[in-house]
């Protein structure tokens, strides 16, 4: 915009300096500048307003002025309010103007001189009112974007031109007003905003209904996506913000007189704009998007309302932003969240279930985005979610319910991959909103713990059990173990399992009796795995729930040291046992084993039992060793065949086998009587190794169990043949042992369980300790040798004296 005014802010005591044709500079007080132009030192307001009249009439005109002339206007102001003979009466009645006695020969602009100021305010009020007034005649018929363009030209030269009327009249701002202002008087305004008050009262009022539906049309219009003239709408707005300049709740002369402003205080004040624009705005907004969306949703599927909606929410926001106040970015929010997602939630909720089965993650991650803008818009979602996780995990459980009854790897690797689906959708689409991450948690609790595997086992907590050998599996030696990193990844993945398992306590029980095997039979992959795997452990359950685990490593470590120290003591005494011997010793209490059967072993191993006993009771005087022949395991060569075998055996599968080297044949009547094991335990040994081909049955084939004829003769098979020279015997017992320690375990924890209720039962009286905290102080008095686990009767402790 052309600059057509110079702005000079002159006070009483300043010397200004005239820039004069040929570029000279020239010093003009103002009291000369006065006499100069021929003005009486007490000038009536009849006689400077004919030629201050015409100089307004300039302003708005706008025409060039020079700064003598600006300067000769102010100059007018300065001089009539300063005067001090001028004694009007109409500067006293009904106003706050004192008459003015100033001690003669003092100077009129200095402290302590009394302002007029009324008259020449009444004559300036009238003045805009006559020109607004002019203004709204001229343009009162107009309609449309005709009286936009009307509106927003005037309203921008008439607020310009009344800047600059409001320096000229800056002294009168800075003295009569402002004593007026601090006086209480809510008629006077400063000029500037007396003049917005004036177009407020004198066109605004009259021209606002044609005016706004004007703007509401133009965006209409844009909205049906024609190009408009959106400089006409912002002019409009900038006006309506503007003329809440004078509002009563936030005075403009309190803020003048005030030494200091709130961030409150300084913001437009916004009635005019909330009255007569906002409120029919967000009415046609609502209207116009509600009447859209019954049409579109007609005529298209969800997915493209969605993304309909996407682009409205965009545009609106767009279009607040470039030519709506800052204010009513909310309201048009919430207007347009209520009309296009809250009216159609029934609508979302129910496409929700088909884009989770079609897989359409686009598709998901915008409902959420949409849905999560509303109060209460993602509630059904997540409950759907829950379900929908909860049904696939079961479905996918049911596929392979046959197999992964006995197949720990498959029945994680299940469980897994809904996970990982799922987690993945949690993340990336619904961006880990903490109520679809509960819905997660909650569906794989649900299919993890109960589902068609349970089921068909009848046993809730067949799920920690596979877990656990699962495990077994990673941390087991074998020719394909992982590698180190890929094992790490499969730990991890584990925990992720492990976290939804509800009896954590039976898996407890599974991994610590597996673990055990593990280090007494030395077939860990890897220490540092399974340090790992109990640090997990830890951190998701506390250090009481490994504390067994963490001895048992202890104990391995000690007895590496017992073992070396007891072969140095050998070699110091020239003993030979005649066979390599190792031991390990067991933390009473902390190790999972109970008690083995007593039976006969073989001569060779009964003498080192001995000759270790004695070494032990030297180093450890009162302790007591108890040994677990049913954990030990030993080598045995074999020359009976046509090829020299080593085989792998149990204790007791040692003792059967050492008694063929008598005979070749034998009853099982005679093995029990030999071995004293007992009958079902026999029968088990014999069917093992029935199946491998290393005995026969004389004269039949049939299956060995606790109910075969102790008559049935059972031979050495002298053919015994096998691909490997190296044969693994104990690996035959295995799954009979399995069962017996599912069962073992299962009773354990039911037995573990019935305790903590009974000592809870009689704590109650005196206080209610946590489960945890019994549990670990009956692990420390069993491993004090306070208490013991009655043998035989597990439900029972018995207090050692």
């Amino acid at each position: 915009m052309k600059d057509y005014f110079h702005f000079f802010r002159p006070t009483e005591e300043t010397t200004y300096l005239m820039r004069t044709g040929n570029t000279r500079k020239r010093s003009i007080p103002i009291a000369d500048t006065a006499d100069k132009m021929g003005l009486r030192s007490t000038p009536s307001i009849e006689e400077i307003w004919g030629d201050m009249e015409v100089g307004l009439k300039e302003v708005y005109a706008r025409q060039t002025m020079m700064p003598a002339r600006y300067m000769q206007l102010y100059s007018r102001v300065y001089t009539f309010c300063t005067s001090v003979a001028y004694n009007n009466d109409s500067q006293r009645t009904g106003s706050r103007n004192r008459p003015n006695r100033v001690p003669r020969g003092s100077n009129p602009g200095s402290i302590g001189a009394e302002f007029v100021g009324l008259d020449l305010y009444n004559h300036l009020k009238r003045f805009f009112q006559d020109y607004v007034e002019n203004v709204y005649q001229k343009g009162r018929d107009l309609s449309g974007e005709d009286i936009l363009n009307y509106f927003t030209t005037q309203w921008d030269s008439y607020r310009f031109s009344s800047k600059v009327v409001g320096g000229i009249f800056s002294y009168l701002n800075r003295h009569w007003i402002k004593r007026e202002l601090d006086e209480g008087n809510e008629d006077i305004y400063e000029i500037y905003v007396l003049a917005i008050v004036t177009w407020k009262e004198f066109l605004f009022i009259h021209m606002r209904d044609s005016v706004t539906s004007a703007v509401l049309k133009l965006i209409e219009r844009e909205r049906n996506g024609e190009k408009i003239r959106t400089k006409l709408i912002s002019g409009v707005i900038q006006c309506y913000v503007e003329l809440g300049v004078n509002e009563n709740d936030i005075s403009t002369a309190g803020q003048a007189a005030s030494s200091s402003t709130t961030h409150v205080d300084r913001l437009p004040k916004l009635r005019v704009y909330r009255d007569y624009f906002e409120k029919r705005f967000i009415a046609d907004t609502e209207s116009y998007f509600a009447n859209e969306a019954a049409e579109f949703i007609a005529a298209n599927s969800v997915t493209e309302y969605m993304k309909k909606v996407e682009i409205r929410l965009k545009e609106e926001k767009e279009r607040c932003d470039l030519y709506l106040h800052e204010s009513t970015q909310d309201l048009l929010a919430k207007t347009l969240e209520k009309v296009l997602i809250t009216k159609q939630l029934d609508l979302f909720q129910n496409e929700f279930g088909n884009l989770l089965e079609s897989n359409k993650d686009s598709d998901l991650e915008r409902m959420y985005t949409l849905c999560d803008r509303v109060e209460n818009g993602l509630d059904e979602l997540r409950l759907a979610l829950e379900k929908h996780i909860a049904r696939q995990g079961e479905a996918a459980l049911d596929k392979i319910s046959d197999m992964a009854i006995n197949d720990p790897k498959q029945y994680v690797s299940t469980i897994l991959e809904v996970h990982k689906r799922y987690h993945s959708l949690v993340t990336c689409s619904f961006k880990n909103e903490p109520g679809f991450v509960q819905a997660l948690d909650k569906a794989c609790t649900s299919f993890i713990n109960r589902n068609s595997v349970t089921k068909k086992a009848n046993n809730t907590s067949k799920s920690p059990e596979l877990l656990a050998r699962y495990c077994d599996l990673l941390l087991k030696k074998s020719a394909k173990n992982p590698e180190e990193n890929e094992l790490e990844e499969l730990l991890n993945q584990i925990m992720i399992v492990f976290k939804y398992i509800e009896d954590k306590d039976v898996f407890q029980k599974f991994y610590t009796k597996m673990l055990a095997k593990r280090l007494v039979n030395e077939l860990s992959a890897s220490d540092e795995a399974e340090s790992n795997m109990i640090s997990k452990l830890k951190q998701m359950c506390g250090f009481e729930y490994t504390s067994k685990l963490q001895r048992m490593f202890t104990d391995t470590s000690l007895s590496k040291d017992i073992t070396e120290r007891y072969k140095q003591h050998l070699a110091t005494k020239n003993m030979n046992l005649g066979l390599d011997f190792s031991i390990m010793v067991l933390g009473s209490g902390v190790w999972p084993f109970s008690q083995s059967p007593i039976f006969d072993i073989p001569v060779q191993l009964t003498k080192c039992m001995e000759s270790f006993n004695e070494f032990y009771q030297t180093q450890h005087t009162g302790r007591k060793l108890t040994w677990l022949l049913a954990q030990c395991r030993g080598e045995l060569s074999a020359y009976g065949f046509q090829r020299k075998y080593t085989f792998t055996a149990t204790t007791a599968q040692m003792a059967v086998l050492m008694l063929y080297n008598e005979n070749a044949e034998m009853t099982l009547q005679h093995i029990c009587d030999s071995t004293k094991l007992r009958r079902e335990v026999v029968a088990q040994i014999a069917q093992a190794l029935v199946k491998v081909e290393l005995l026969s049955i004389a004269g039949s084939k049939i299956d060995i169990d606790a109910n075969t004829p102790l008559a049935t003769v059972l031979r050495l098979n002298s053919d015994f043949s096998n691909k490997k020279l190296k044969v693994d015997l104990s690996k035959t017992m295995a799954r009979a042992e399995i069962r017996q320690e599912t069962v073992e375990v299962h009773k354990s924890v039911e037995d573990d369980r019935r305790l903590v209720v009974q000592v809870l039962a009689q704590l109650a009286s005196r206080f209610k300790p946590k489960v945890p905290m019994i549990k670990k102080c009956i692990d420390i008095l069993i491993e004090k040798e306070y208490l013991q686990r009655v043998e035989n009767e597990k439900d029972l402790y018995e207090y050692l004296a």
